[in-house]
Parts: structure tokens; C-alpha cells; sequence
């Protein structure tokens, strides 16, 4: 009887580590989604291109997440724990940064 607790008991374990590690992992993926978008608008207000297409644009609004943070604080609707308002900033504010660069190294518009 021991023996049968003790394995109920592990497969519970182990079911709700692999409960928590999904929506774990979903909420990641979510975060991810939301900052590619971010970044995605903030490339498109700015004249110039963010380098590396999708992953640049995640990038930017992680980046501008962090920018807008540190700046204006965290105000304003937030979803999957970006306050969407200040990573947009943000990401505009970097994306305005990386075109600046990316003219100053002659490239014109960065990774057309």
C-alpha cells in the first residue's frame, strides 16, 4: 500500500511540474508575440528598417520594453507583462537608434 501511495504521489509530482512548465512556457511564448508586435509598429513609425526582420522586431520591443520602463515607468494597458505604452515608446526611441547607426555606418536603410 506504501509503495502504490508513494508512486500516485510521484506521478502527482510530476504532473504538476509539466502543468506549471506549460503555461510557463506558453506565457513566454505570449510575452515573445506581444514584444515582436511592439517592435514591429515601432519599425513601422520610424523611417529606416530594424535589422533582422521578426527577430529584430522582437528585439526592439523587448528592448523598448526595457527602454520604456526605465524612462516613463509602467503605466498604461499591459499584456503579457508589457505595459504596452511605454515598450512602444521604448521601441521607437531604439528602432530611431538602430536607424541612426545604421545611416551613420553608410548602410542607408539597415537590412533591407
Amino acid at each position: 500500500m506504501a509503495i502504490l501511495v508513494a508512486i500516485l504521489l510521484i506521478i502527482l509530482v510530476v504532473a504538476a511540474f509539466l502543468i506549471w512548465s506549460a503555461v510557463h512556457f506558453f506565457g513566454l511564448i505570449l510575452y515573445l508575440i506581444v514584444a515582436g508586435i511592439v517592435g514591429w509598429l515601432a519599425d513601422l513609425v520610424v523611417p529606416g528598417r530594424v535589422p533582422f526582420g521578426w527577430l529584430g522586431a522582437i528585439v526592439a520591443g523587448l528592448v523598448g520594453s526595457l527602454i520604456g520602463g526605465l524612462l516613463f515607468g509602467r503605466f498604461g494597458p499591459d499584456l503579457a507583462g508589457i505595459h504596452i505604452i511605454p515598450a512602444f515608446i521604448g521601441a521607437v526611441i531604439f528602432a530611431f537608434v538602430v536607424a541612426l547607426i545604421s545611416r551613420a555606418l553608410g548602410r542607408g536603410r539597415a537590412y533591407d
